[in-house]
């Protein structure tokens, strides 16, 4: 076949030719008896493959089949066992390949045989995206890149997409890229970005377990090991690209020139919350009140912020900063007790001697009242203007807060013991003295 394709672009005479190539392999294919006998041994190993796989998929899920255990060889054979989709085109592509030997010592070709054996692989990895893959970005990194490729290289088209693309050059100033090299980066930093999520979430979930290092030493680690799995998933991607890592010396000078002008907050935050974790003075779990009013419990800490929830329901963000230059008032600081105290009064017809051990013994009946550092201390305050005003002094571990209504509790019970022994609370009395004459009206 011969067309006159000089007038036209250079993609399409390129194109043109690998059809004209094509249609030249199928027509000798179609009249090669070596090539007949070839497909018929595809079709034979497929359909063995279909036979021999009807027989052992059953037995194997029954063998790797764990039921409820939970252990580790359990968790192994359901991880096996879910590579099972996979048993079919893999047997055909053995079965191919047993019978590939013996054609290529009768023929001396298997150029069908070979192009069989990259279906069964492109049939593998179509297996593997649709049934066995279930992260969601793994499926789609499968869908997009996985699968075209397997079926690029099926059609014996890999080598030469892979030159074609090595050949194109792009360039970013000094630095050189090939699209080649852009692919194999966008593949593999899709992948590292993957494995790095999956480990620096494993590595939490392993620091977060252990319940006897301080939670500021957790938080210091978990951010360590996050800044360090990025850090190699970074250096690996640049290599995987090909990329001098001298080149990146000027973005790096930028950087640093940035460091020192417009971005000091932001290294000054970050050092200072290496401070905080490193320290312990504040960290995730404790109430505190910062020299600018805000308070709230400590939900979350970033390398850049502090982020504060309040009583209702509020999330304040503070920069790291201002924990290391302001006063900070901890409350929940190494889990120490809180004071807090609960004002009352009783009518002056009371015989208040006998008032701090009724208060004192009523307020010590609360679970969650300490007796140390001290027990429940009732205290004679004043005497007011309308009755005689006390305060009983307690300490919890906590803060009164929405969940912990401490004071509130303690009120109900001041309010209960005094009932209980008939004891007054006073309120508000006024004289009026009337000056000159009272006059009625008239009717």
């Amino acid at each position: 076949m011969e067309f006159d394709l000089e007038s036209q672009p250079e993609i399409v005479q390129t194109i043109a030719g690998y059809a004209v190539q094509g249609y030249e392999l199928a027509l000798s294919w179609l009249l090669s008896p070596a090539a007949w006998s070839q497909f018929g041994l595809l079709i034979v190993a497929y359909v063995a493959a279909v036979l021999v796989t009807r027989r052992m998929r059953p037995a194997l899920a029954r063998l790797l089949d764990p039921g409820a255990s939970d252990s580790i060889i359990a968790q192994s054979r359901r991880f096996v066992a879910q590579f099972l989709p996979l048993l079919l085109p893999l047997m055909a592509y053995a079965f191919t390949g047993i019978g590939e030997t013996v054609v290529r010592s009768i023929f001396d070709s298997g150029a069908v045989i070979a192009f069989g054996k990259r279906v069964f692989l492109f049939l593998a990895a179509r297996a593997l995206v649709r049934d066995i893959i279930k992260d969601p970005f793994l499926k789609l990194l499968g869908r997009v890149v996985l699968v075209p490729v397997a079926a690029i290289y099926a059609l014996g088209l890999l080598d030469t997409v892979s030159e074609l693309l090595s050949e194109t050059v792009v360039g970013l100033g000094n630095i050189q890229f090939s699209l080649m090299s852009i692919v194999r980066g966008l593949i593999a930093g899709s992948i590292l970005f993957w494995l790095g999520q999956w480990s620096n979430k494993q590595s939490a979930t392993l620091i977060e377990q252990q319940d006897q290092m301080r939670p500021s030493i957790r938080q210091l680690l978990l951010k360590a090991v996050e800044f360090s799995i990025f850090g190699v998933a970074f250096l690996l991607l640049m290599n995987i690209m090909g990329v001098n890592l001298s080149a990146l010396a000027v973005i790096g000078g930028a950087i640093g020139v940035g460091l020192g002008f417009g971005l000091q907050k932001i290294a000054s935050n970050f050092i200072s919350g290496v401070i905080l974790l490193i320290e312990g003075q504040a960290t995730v779990g404790d109430y505190v009140e910062l020299d600018g009013g805000e308070a709230g419990i400590i939900v979350k800490m970033t390398a850049r912020a502090a982020i504060l929830e309040t009583y209702d329901g509020r999330w304040i963000v503070v920069p790291n900063e201002d924990f290391i230059t302001t006063r900070v008032v901890n409350y929940s600081d190494s889990g120490s007790a809180n004071r807090y105290e609960a004002p009352f009064s009783v009518s002056y017809d009371t015989d208040i001697n006998t008032i701090p051990d009724i208060i004192e013994a009523a307020v010590a009946k609360h679970p969650e009242v300490l007796n140390e550092p001290y027990p429940p201390d009732c205290e004679l305050r004043g005497f007011g203007d309308s009755g005689i005003d006390f305060a009983v002094e307690f300490w919890v571990n906590g803060v009164d807060d929405g969940p912990n209504k401490y004071t509130s509790d303690v009120l109900f019970l001041i309010w209960n013991a005094l009932k209980d022994n008939d004891i007054t609370i006073p309120y508000p009395h006024r004289t009026i003295e009337v000056s000159g004459e009272l006059r009625t009206r008239s009717e």
